[in-house]
């Protein structure tokens, strides 16, 4: 017993510190583009469309998710959670340097765009295999009764990484002058990559690969097409994980339609980009002290009931959030940033990784959500380019246009979260299994430890 906890808190702290190192890197990049990127890579647009343009190329990153999410779930399947993690981190690692030393569109002209969209599709192919593999790995080493609270640390360190990302702008935007800043400054977080691949390297590879993917290697079950598996049985949830994952339209709003709202010039709004940069660290820092909690609370009354009331609620508050922006409010615009997503998103954001990997069996488990949640994802990539051109600068009530959308979509994540079986008191082995029943505690353990001293010898 105390083997397999010492276990779950390794993989655990693994887990939240590559992810959160991971996405210091994918969100380093939706600052920038909110921030600066209109004008040192688009500026012979106009800047309306340079906004749109700007924008876009951030959720090309989305674009590249699913495939991604073939290739590195199909990997992680069949190699080793552990191996798709170390992957995952150098894929990202490298690509993020190379956009802080890219020259801009004043050095080599429309070459430099060109080379950001390909350089943001290679850092969706990467992410693409994080968080599924990261969350399987840390279910996978969880006790009963406690996937929820173990898994949720693979989002807040998520969470954390975008602390870090709006974080590392904060002294820069602040102390330095706008066209130093704009010249070379903003390199300075991309570049920081180069020791967060070291640190990611270095603490991944003390990792062990988990009890059920070992026991599937030592009865030679390991599937060989597990995307197919994927597909042939659970194709039903892979369709619910996708509409769940719609869900990223809060962070959207949040931190991306949000950001070039309130500090663009051709909105208006005025918002200083150093006073603005920190709605989206305080609102992280309080997910990242609450997801614990709300993971915790998923263990005993469902994953179902908190991931719906995460969907509806921040997609309400969705609406007072960019009011907020609107009157140019700055206390209460934080104050709904801290509602919306630091607290009632968390919800759903706490939540799905052990929700998601438990709908799936271990042969397929990496395949199945990554590809599922990343096609989601994608579908919301577009969304701060859709919510610029249907409600550019200058248009009337932009946070109800915006806001309507956002929360139309979060009743459909809703609805699919309705829709998905409970899992959170299933033994590890019924997993993804359709007619599995929920057991005691006394079974569940019993099982588990036959199952660890089936991979000792």
């Amino acid at each position: 017993m105390a083997k397999s906890s010492s276990q779950a808190k390794k993989a655990t702290a693994s887990g939240w510190i590559g992810s959160a190192l991971e996405y210091y890197d994918f969100f380093i990049y939706a600052q920038a583009a909110a921030l600066i990127f209109p004008q040192i890579f688009f500026p012979s647009m106009d800047p309306k469309m340079a906004i749109i343009a700007s924008l876009a190329t951030y959720g090309v990153g989305y674009l590249a998710r699913p495939i991604g999410a073939f290739v590195l779930g199909h990997w992680g399947d069949t190699r080793g959670r552990k191996n798709v993690l170390l992957l995952c981190m150098f894929l990202m690692g490298l690509s993020t340097m190379a956009v802080g030393l890219l020259p801009t569109y004043h050095d080599i002209g429309i070459a430099a765009p060109l080379i950001l969209v390909l350089l943001r599709l290679v850092q969706g192919f990467a992410v693409a295999g994080e968080i599924s593999g990261a969350s399987s790995m840390i279910m996978e080493h969880a006790p009963f009764g406690r996937r929820g609270y173990y898994a949720s640390y693979t989002l807040q360190g998520v969470q954390a990484g975008q602390v870090m990302a709006a974080a590392v702008f904060l002294p820069l935007a602040y102390f330095m002058p706008s066209d130093m800043f704009n010249d070379w400054g903003w390199r300075i977080p991309f570049l920081l990559s180069a020791f967060v691949l070291v640190a990611g390297f270095i603490i991944r590879k003390e990792v062990h690969e988990t009890p059920a993917f070992v026991q599937e290697e030592q009865k030679d079950a390991v599937a060989k097409s597990p995307i197919s598996e994927a597909f042939r049985y659970s194709w039903k949830h892979m369709v619910l994980v996708m509409f769940m994952a719609l869900m990223n339209v809060i962070p959207v709003v949040a931190t991306v339609f949000g950001a070039a709202y309130a500090v663009q010039p051709a909105y208006g709004v005025g918002f200083d980009k150093s006073v603005y940069l920190w709605i989206p660290v305080i609102g992280n820092i309080v997910a990242v002290l609450v997801i614990p909690f709300v993971g915790n609370l998923s263990d005993k009354i469902g994953r179902r009931p908190t991931m719906i009331a995460g969907c509806l609620g921040s997609g309400l508050l969705a609406f007072v959030y960019l009011y907020a922006i609107s009157i140019h409010n700055v206390p209460m615009a934080v104050a709904a940033s801290i509602v919306m997503w630091g607290l009632v998103y968390q919800g759903y954001n706490a939540v799905f990784p052990s929700f998601y990997p438990e709908l799936f069996q271990t042969r397929y488990r990496v395949s199945a959500m990554a590809i599922a949640q990343n096609i989601g994802t994608m579908l919301t990539a577009m969304l701060p380019a859709l919510f610029a051109a249907v409600a550019p600068p200058g248009s009337d009530n932009i946070p109800m246009v915006v806001g309507g959308i956002a929360f139309f979509i979060t009743c459909i994540c809703a609805l699919a979260a309705y829709l998905a079986p409970e899992t959170h008191r299933l033994a590890m082995e019924d997993l993804g299994k359709a007619d599995a029943k929920p057991m005691g505690k006394d079974a569940y353990e019993a099982s588990r430890q036959d199952s660890l001293r089936t991979v000792s010898h």
